[in-house]
């Protein structure tokens, strides 16, 4: 094979990489929706295969509102709801789980193409097939997080089981990303800077345990409880946090909530200081194009965030700054991991 052979077939795997990446970032969006119109729990089956089909009459939607009826959502917030209500969360979770089916369709059927084709090279079995369990282990955790809610005692998911199932999302749209990289980006692209790569490691790893605060915020619902900023509701120090258990950093609104706050202040600070650094690094097309890109993502995420917290009480308000939110926290984390691989040598081979 030659060489320009095996660079034209890696770029069209990468292409369908990069088309999931997308795909990815679109479901994790329809999460962040399902949750905030309170969807979640509209479907109370998980059916895989049959599931993709709605109710188709009339008959169907009261058989499915009668199942959702039996849960605590309904019986201690949602018991004024009519069918209309019900078909308007229901539409959210289908599209949800829908939007996911899709994304196992994209990634199945070209990758048997591939393999019939034989565009797949000897290095990418091995990531394909951690990304296949990665998505497999993801459909999984999204269960687990919903039938947690579905007894007549919850009125929400668990907010534990729903951060480890919006991690493992991120988890599965990164490793998307770094198998895209690795099949597209020119090898001359990555260097070696070994301070600069820890430093980058670093930010990363804070902004992941960023994001796990913002899933407990999003699962507590902590954004309600203190809808001030720059304060807590008057507080720097919130007086629930002076409770002398580990758990109330996860379990406390306010808490939880002054840990994020402050993260996102502390990442802010870090991401600038990082930029100062690296805008002298000349190495690397891709690198100068994207080494601008955290300070500008960052600063817009602070402030999505403050109107988030601002508007937590408007529901329309809180659904578009909610979702803008948590997409450019995607895009930050996304930028800082294709900034990690540039800054990785290449062990492709």
């Amino acid at each position: 094979m030659t060489a320009q052979a095996s660079v034209q077939k890696s770029r069209a795997v990468a292409i369908w990489l990069l088309i999931g990446v997308g795909m990815i970032i679109v479901q994790v969006l329809l999460g962040g929706i399902t949750r905030l119109t309170g969807s979640g729990l509209s479907i109370t089956e998980w059916k895989p295969i049959l599931g993709a089909i709605p109710p188709m009459n009339e008959s169907e939607w009261q058989q499915a509102f009668e199942q959702y009826k039996q849960i605590g959502q309904f019986k201690e917030l949602n018991f004024e709801f009519t069918l209309s209500d019900f078909k308007f969360i229901y539409f959210w979770e289908w599209f949800h789980r829908e939007w996911a089916r899709l994304i196992g369709v994209v990634f199945a059927i070209p990758f048997i193409w591939f393999v019939v084709k034989k565009r797949i090279e000897r290095w990418m079995i091995n990531p394909m097939i951690i990304l296949f369990l990665l998505g497999i282990l993801q459909a999984l955790l999204g269960w687990i997080m919903v039938a947690s809610g579905l007894n007549e005692e919850s009125l929400y998911v668990d907010h534990i089981r729903l951060a480890i199932h919006f991690m493992a999302a991120l988890g599965l749209l990164c490793y998307t990303l770094w198998f895209a990289l690795r099949a597209w980006v020119d090898a001359g692209e990555r260097f070696e800077e070994p301070y600069f790569r820890k430093s980058t490691l670093l930010i990363l790893v804070l902004l992941i345990v960023q994001l796990v605060f913002g899933a407990f915020m999003a699962g507590l619902k902590a954004a309600q409880f203190a809808t001030t900023w720059p304060l807590i509701n008057g507080e720097f120090f919130p007086s629930s946090m002076l409770s002398d258990s580990w758990s109330t950093f996860t379990h406390d609104p306010l808490a939880v909530h002054f840990v994020h706050r402050n993260l996102a202040y502390l990442l802010t600070l870090l991401i600038v200081l990082w930029y100062l650094r690296v805008k002298k690094i000349t190495t690397g097309k891709v690198f100068q194009k994207l080494k601008v890109m955290p300070i500008i993502l960052v600063i817009v995420q602070v402030v999505l965030g403050i109107c988030t917290v601002l508007y937590a009480q408007h529901k329309t308000a809180l659904l578009w700054f909610g979702v803008a939110h948590q997409f450019t926290g995607m895009l930050l984390l996304l930028t800082f991991v294709s900034l990690l691989f540039l800054l990785s040598p290449d062990r492709k081979s």
